[in-house]
């Protein structure tokens, strides 16, 4: 038997386990990615203009000299179809069922394609109802390692995530320390705002783990001036990379499938300047906000912060009076 002065062997587990969960650990680093090549992952909310971003950037990347990987890891294929004219690129995913099913291996000709000294690929996705998109992007990693991934020689690799999916392949390069930093793209709207604050909580929560995934900024993209955005990147502690403005004639070439981001182009400085921020932006570490705190972002009429809570009732989830029951519940008294 323990003697009164003797401790648990449990509870001093239990007081030493918390005690190392209380520490804090490093910061990411914030000194220049030595790494051969940079692998940066950019999130966004569905439709916010992320695939068109990347695109334009990869593109933008290539003509600069850079040796630029485009990987699209959102089922819809958004950013390969950008980058290729619309022309759809057969994925991953696809080709390795149909390979295998087949009896034959996947060549790296069979998924990678080339524009003006971009390579691009696609991971793809399930139909509706017939898989997990993120088991596929786990797959699809999978067939990459099996290509030779960490043998290329690229100088970045860009991988295109969709932000609001929250199942674990769409974490993978965080959770895995895949990448080395994290990209947002995001608008002056509270739902492309939401799912940016998200991103940066996973980058805190798996840092916490000791990852040392970091976030190098945010692009503001269809700017209308109004701020939301630029402030919650300095109320989260990370750059505003580039703000790329609503602009009718960029919305235009876009639904056109239109690459505008050319060094000879129009909005050739704005990617220029955006494809230097991305390749020198240091991982930092990330403040996500409060649920109040992304709220105050915007007015509350923007929002619904004036909206008062009230309470449901009995009566109201039967439609009409209720008549208490007596309780068979034993009540004791406290002694």
């Amino acid at each position: 038997m323990n003697s009164p002065t003797e401790v648990p062997v449990q509870v001093l587990r239990d007081l030493q386990l918390r005690a190392e969960a209380a520490i804090e650990p490093d910061a990411p680093s914030t000194g220049p990615v030595k790494q051969g090549t940079q692998i940066i992952a950019i999130y966004g909310k569905g439709g916010i203009g992320k695939s068109f971003t990347l695109a334009n950037l990869s593109y933008m990347m290539a003509q600069q000299g850079r040796r630029v990987l485009l990987i699209g890891c959102d089922p819809k294929s958004d950013t390969t179809s950008l980058l290729f004219g619309g022309k759809a690129t057969p994925t991953i995913i696809e080709t390795s069922s149909r390979r295998k099913a087949a009896g034959e291996a996947v060549a790296i000709g069979d998924v990678c394609f080339k524009r003006d000294g971009v390579y691009a690929m696609e991971l793809g996705g399930p139909e509706v109802g017939r898989g997990c998109g993120g088991r596929g992007i786990i797959h699809g990693f999978e067939t990459l390692e099996k290509l030779g991934f960490h043998d290329w020689g690229f100088d970045y690799v860009l991988l295109d995530f969709l932000g609001d999916v929250v199942c674990g392949g769409f974490g993978l390069p965080i959770a895995r320390d895949l990448c080395q930093k994290v990209i947002v793209v995001g608008s002056n709207d509270l739902q492309s705002l939401y799912v940016a604050n998200n991103v940066c909580s996973a980058v805190e929560y798996f840092r916490k783990l000791g990852g040392n995934v970091g976030v190098a900024g945010l692009v503001v993209n269809k700017d209308d001036g109004t701020g939301e955005a630029q402030a919650f990147a300095a109320q989260a502690g990370i750059p505003v990379l580039a703000s790329i403005p609503a602009h009718e004639d960029i919305r235009r070439k876009s639904a056109a499938y239109e690459i505008i981001g050319r060094p000879d182009g129009a909005w050739g400085p704005l990617f220029g300047q955006l494809a230097d921020a991305v390749a020198e932006a240091p991982p930092q570490q990330p403040r996500p906000l409060s649920q109040d705190g992304l709220l105050a972002l915007f007015s509350g009429s923007a929002v619904g912060r004036d909206v008062v809570l009230q309470p449901a009732t009995d009566a109201d989830m039967m439609g009409r009076a209720v008549v208490a029951k007596p309780s068979l519940e034993v009540v004791y008294d406290p002694e």
